[in-house]
């Protein structure tokens, strides 16, 4: 070849002058003035450098170019064909012309003009550049067909593929040739271009014969036909995209992490999801493990759990190739721990990934220290082991360890920069999971302790409650309810709900019980104490506004909203009294099984200001249901508040043993696993006083009545066995009886009521409430409350729109059988 090439000029290699001997180049500016003019085209037209530079270029042409041509052309980036020039000698040149429009440095445009002077026409040396071309194409294997799809001829990088020469194939079939099911489909496809005539593309990733891995390649098989169109064989093309398709592979997967993890906030289901992602596609074993210092959900990890020696760690989630896991000696939840040295405890230490093989120095310590963890995979033929750190917000979480025993290649670089960024997506989501569920915790741990740990003991009503946190991404809420026992053997039941979710919610709650309680110590009935309530509202409404901070960013719970529903029930009158602010309605199950629903005016939301509250009073016979609840219990995603309040009803009317037991039946059916909102249950079986539990007097407005009034007292006191008590009662109606007479107004009337307390009530028609005061040594009077309130465990006064009553209330040891 060598020889050929000195024999032959048109083959030699080229230096600067001979290139330019071989090309007429020219260059005109946007004034068809020559700008330019080198060697080729003074050898073409006989005019030097110096006698065209500068001059118009219509002086070179034979004929001139029509002016719609010109405009034509400022327009077009290129064009080509012949041109008719004037030699210097005269003669008319028709010549072959590729004109280039380009712009200078300088941002001038000009034509760039080229005309071939040899190597115009076919050369022998041709045939061979073809062939030559053919076999030794480097950036892809080809291999020609004829139409009885017989190989022909096949290049170099075929060759190497097959690990056979031309010769060995040569008149053969592929499927012949190759005996595989990827063969047989591309026997196909070139069946079907000769069939068609229609090219065929197709992706393979496999390993060839002559490979000694797995490649990915992009095959076109085309028909090849002569100038008459006929069709005379199939050219085979295959080119080797194996990094594109692992980059295209990589960008998949990572899409599909971004998917994939991080759909819920629970830690272990997080991990578990970084797991099914990367096996098999990047590793065989992948294990997830975190820090046991992450256990506590309260604190945040200390600073010192990297310190020297073995680390113990939490596994959290691991996968694998093999059904059952068999790589894994520690199971979901368990805790085990790296030994010193070893490769997960350095990335941990380093905060870097790391990438071995089996046959590696610290691999092979590692295995010395921790034969049982890497017996499992040495025996399974695992040969390569990555390490990665999970590492969020500047805090380390774990390590993911991945393994490769039946995939063929080893860890590469990029598997490793692919890990990294896979775990480092699921280290943020599981950082996210721990902050989440360290913030649940506390907002529940602190609702808990706001809540009722036990209902009070009263006569009233038989209660029972459920309480249910929000188990989805929204947290905890503000969801409330309580049981106060009121004076005259009366109840209240209270159920509330503060709008948004989280630690603020639920403190604001525990701020309203608080006010809830407070208001009901006074007495006020349901309208007026949801009228203060929705005042506090209002201004823990106006003092989170102006707390917020000054660089502009609200902090969450801005805003403070709630619903309320507050009842009283009367177990002497049978009667219970009624408001709601905003909240759902109540409902009533009356003893022969009926439920319905309160009808009951809605009222607003608290803390909206100004709007009034309307209270209901309804009758309740002995043995009636009365439940109330939350919002989170009737309505959800996948059933409406009209369907879910259907089925509450149909669910209160079902037997069950106790409330407790119909509580869980009401749960067990309108809530999913894991609901969306808190839910906040209170259900109260009605119970009555008997006639013979109540002993009513009215009192005349005369001083004189008083001592008859202490006898009847005393009398039924002994009538129903409380002898005990005979005495501070005695005193108890004299004092109240005679306030009454001597400051109050008339009707006057007395009360005893007999339950698990012995209550004495004194109601008159004045408004002017009594007030506790300790008399100096000499006075003769200011003594009674003080007396009352050390006498009797509890004493009070609570309005009426028929003026007020003053109570005291004592506690007594059980009757005896037989005695009430």
């Amino acid at each position: 070849m060598d020889e050929r090439i000195a024999a032959d000029p048109s083959m030699r290699p080229l230096a600067g002058a001979d290139r330019e001997a071989l090309t007429a180049c020219v260059t005109v500016d946007e004034h068809a003035t020559v700008t330019g003019w080198n060697t080729g085209a003074e050898q073409l037209l006989g005019y030097s450098a110096a006698q065209t530079v500068g001059r118009s270029a219509a002086d070179l042409l034979a004929e001139p170019i029509p002016a719609q041509d010109l405009r034509s052309l400022a327009e077009l980036p290129r064009r080509h064909g012949k041109l008719s020039v004037r030699h210097r000698d005269g003669r008319r040149l028709e010549i072959k012309v590729l004109a280039h429009h380009r712009t200078q440095e300088t941002g001038a445009r000009e034509w760039f003009l080229v005309s071939a002077l040899a190597a115009q026409q076919p050369h022998p040396s041709d045939d061979a550049l073809v062939s030559w071309s053919f076999a030794q194409a480097p950036s892809c294997a080809l291999a020609l067909y004829d139409t009885s799809l017989l190989v022909r001829r096949v290049n170099e990088g075929t060759e190497q593929i097959m690990g056979l020469t031309e010769d060995d194939v040569r008149g053969l079939h592929l499927d012949e040739i190759w005996d595989s099911p990827d063969a047989d489909q591309l026997a196909q496809g070139l069946v079907r271009v000769l069939e068609t005539g229609e090219p065929q593309y197709r992706e393979h990733f496999l390993r060839a014969p002559g490979e000694r891995r797995e490649h990915a390649w992009s095959t076109v098989l085309s028909p090849l036909r002569d100038r008459a169109g006929e069709l005379r064989g199939v050219c085979h093309t295959a080119r080797d995209i194996t990094e594109q398709y692992w980059a295209r592979e990589r960008l998949q997967l990572i899409a599909e992490a971004g998917r994939r993890i991080g759909t819920t906030l629970d830690v272990m289901r997080t991990a578990q999801e970084l797991a099914d992602v990367v096996v098999p596609e990047l590793a065989d074993f992948v294990s997830v493990d975190l820090l046991t210092s992450l256990d506590d959900l309260h604190e945040p990890p200390p600073a010192d759990v990297l310190a020297a020696g073995h680390l113990v760690l939490r596994r959290v989630a691991h996968q694998s190739v093999a059904p059952g896991i068999p790589e894994a000696v520690v199971g979901l939840g368990d805790v085990d721990g790296y030994p010193e040295g070893s490769a997960p405890v350095e990335s941990l230490r380093s905060g870097r990934a790391s990438r071995h093989e089996m046959t590696d120095a610290a691999i092979a310590e590692w295995i010395a220290r921790d034969p049982a963890r890497m017996s499992r995979v040495c025996g399974l033929g695992g040969h390569s082991v990555m390490t990665v750190p999970l590492t969020a917000r500047g805090t380390t979480l774990g390590v993911a360890v991945f393994i490769r025993y039946r995939h063929p290649e080893t860890f590469q670089q990029d598997d490793l920069v692919l890990a990294e960024e896979l775990v480092a997506r699921a280290a943020i989501c599981i950082d996210n999971a721990l902050r989440y569920t360290r913030e649940r915790g506390t907002a529940v741990t602190l609702q808990r302790s706001l809540l009722p740990q036990r209902l009070p003991e009263q006569a009233a009503v038989e209660v029972a409650s459920r309480y249910i946190p929000a188990g989805g991404h929204a947290g905890v809420g503000g969801d409330w309810f309580d049981v106060i026992p009121l004076s005259g053997a009366r109840v209240a039941l209270v159920v509330g709900d503060v709008v948004g979710h989280g630690i603020h919610a639920s403190a604001t709650m525990g701020r309203l019980r608080t006010a809830v309680r407070t208001l009901a110590d006074i007495d006020l009935p349901p309208d007026e104490l949801l009228t203060h309530l929705d005042d506090l509202v209002a201004r823990l409404s106006t003092e989170q506004e102006s707390a917020q901070p000054a660089d502009g960013y609200p902090e969450p719970g801005g805003e403070v909203g709630a619903t309320c529903l507050y009842a009283v029930y009367d177990p002497i009158s049978r009667r219970c009294s009624l408001a709601r602010a905003g909240h759902p309605r109540p409902v009533v199950v009356s003893p022969e099984g009926t439920a319905e629903l309160v009808d009951l005016p809605a009222g607003p939301l608290l803390g909206l200001g100004g709007l009034p509250f309307e209270a209901a009073e309804i009758d309740l016979p002995e043995g009636s249901l009365l439940a109330l609840y939350t919002d989170g219990l009737i309505e959800s995603r996948e059933r409406d508040i009209g369907d879910g309040l259907h089925r509450l009803r149909h669910l209160l009317t079902r037997p069950a043993p106790s409330l407790d037991a119909l509580c869980d039946t009401v749960l067990a059916d309108l809530l999913p696993q894991r609901p969306a909102d808190d839910v906040a249950l209170l259900l109260a079986r009605t119970r009555a006083l008997d006639a013979s539990q109540v002993a009513t007097w009215e009192i005349p407005s005369d001083p004189s009545a008083v001592a008859q009034t202490r006898k009847d007292a005393v009398a039924q006191v002994e009538a129903w066995g409380l002898d005990d008590a005979a005495f501070v009662t005695e005193l108890v109606v004299s004092e109240l009886v005679t306030n009454a007479i001597r400051h109050a107004e008339p009707p006057i009337q007395l009360r005893l009521i007999h339950d698990n307390t012995l209550i004495c009530e004194v109601s008159d028609a004045s408004n002017t409430a009594p007030h506790l005061r300790r008399a100096r040594t000499y006075d003769e009077g200011g003594r009674g409350l003080l007396l009352v309130a050390q006498l009797t465990q509890h004493w009070g006064t609570r309005q009426s729109t028929q003026g007020k009553t003053i109570w005291a209330e004592q506690t007594f040891e059980p009757a005896p059988p037989g005695h009430f």
